[in-house]
């Protein structure tokens, strides 16, 4: 392992443990609520899981056809279960049950 692969790893860790142990200890109750904190805070929860996202679907993209269809279903299902019903369960078991099914057809 070289230097630069375990001074990224030591760089995104700290930044990592500073996301979810700091605003812990700020006291928010004095925030304002339109000010630049409580933004920053609450676009750290949608911000952590596009970069998830991201990462979970870029090999994704490189794969043959079939591949991107099953992953074209797997996302409209979860849309669709979530516009319907505005509940991330149903939107997480909608989008594999799309994804099964076009698996199963494909």
């Amino acid at each position: 392992m070289t230097t630069e692969v375990l001074l990224i790893g030591l760089i995104v860790g700290v930044g990592t443990w500073a996301m979810r142990f700091l605003p812990t200890r700020l006291n928010v109750s004095s925030v304002d609520p339109d000010g630049p904190v409580s933004r920053f805070l609450n676009a750290t929860g949608p911000a952590a899981i596009t970069a998830l996202t991201v990462a979970a679907f870029l090999p994704l993209l490189e794969a043959d056809l079939r591949a991107m269809t099953l992953l074209s279903a797997g996302v409209v299902g979860t849309i669709a279960g979530f516009l319907v019903r505005r509940d991330i369960s149903v939107a997480t078991v909608a989008g594999a049950v799309a994804y099964g099914l076009a698996f199963w057809l494909l």
